[in-house]
């Protein structure tokens, strides 16, 4: 496996198999079995595997959740190598923001809800990096996770409304036996706090609207960002220890 760090370094890398079919995962870093499960489908389905590791500041609108997000690199190389990816662009931030954050990426619509709304500059910063990425890695194949459901929903329609040529698989959710939705994020909660959180996507599945599932997770002590039904699903972001998690279900 190779690592890049530079935009130079990887283009050279890049030359050397322009005809091979690449498939790529982008990632920030810190990655567990959601990943894992990204990287392998990339691995069957492609030639070539590319995973970026970057934790993008322009999608944090609060300075301390950027500074506590886990950065674990050595661990995450090792199970990238273990996953059979052939390379992994891991960049500073100087180099995919040369002259900082002074072009970026907006769109109408579903901007205005959930995370859009409670996260301010969240999803243009989110369209802004993956398109930078698509640019220098030049992937035939994307993947990304529906966990981040609104996430993945706005690159699929960025990608489509700036034709640009790279198809965005999406993956299910994966979970931990009690149904917590894999996530960086969890590895901040205490091991009661993991546990505990697991509520979230039982109130998710078993309440009868919204309504319900919030009223359910405020019983429980959560802090609630939103409770949310859009696109056949339901939608839940919430504090949980200090920690925000998100997670959605399809409707029945």
């Amino acid at each position: 496996m190779h690592v890049s760090h530079t935009i130079a370094s990887w283009r050279d890398r890049r030359n050397a198999f322009s005809r091979s079919v690449i498939g790529f995962v982008p990632t920030m870093g810190a990655l567990h079995r959601g990943h894992a499960s990204l990287v392998k489908r990339c691995r069957r389905e492609n030639e070539t595997v590319v995973v970026s590791i970057f934790v993008n500041p322009s999608q944090f609108n609060d300075p301390k959740d950027l500074d506590r997000y886990p950065r674990v690199l050595e661990r995450d190389l090792a199970l990238l190598d273990s996953l059979g990816a052939d390379d992994v662009f891991a960049p500073d931030v100087l180099e995919l923001y040369p002259h900082g954050y002074r072009f970026r990426v907006d769109q109408t619509g579903p901007a205005n809800v959930m995370e859009g709304a409670h996260r301010p500059g969240f999803l243009p910063g989110v369209m802004t990096i993956v398109l930078k990425l698509l640019n220098v890695i030049r992937p035939s194949r994307a993947y990304f996770g529906e966990k981040d459901y609104q996430q993945l929903r706005t690159i699929t329609e960025m990608v489509e409304d700036l034709f640009i040529p790279t198809e965005i698989i999406p993956c299910p959710t994966v979970r931990e036996d009690t149904g917590l939705a894999e996530s960086s994020r969890n590895m901040l909660l205490t091991p009661a706090g993991r546990l505990k959180a697991a509520s979230l996507f039982r109130a998710l599945t078993a309440s009868a609207s919204a309504d319900d599932a919030k009223a359910i997770l405020e019983s429980e002590g959560f802090a609630i960002d939103y409770v949310e039904e859009h696109w056949g699903r339901r939608f839940a972001a919430v504090f949980l220890e200090g920690v925000r998690l998100i997670d959605n279900v399809p409707l029945p």
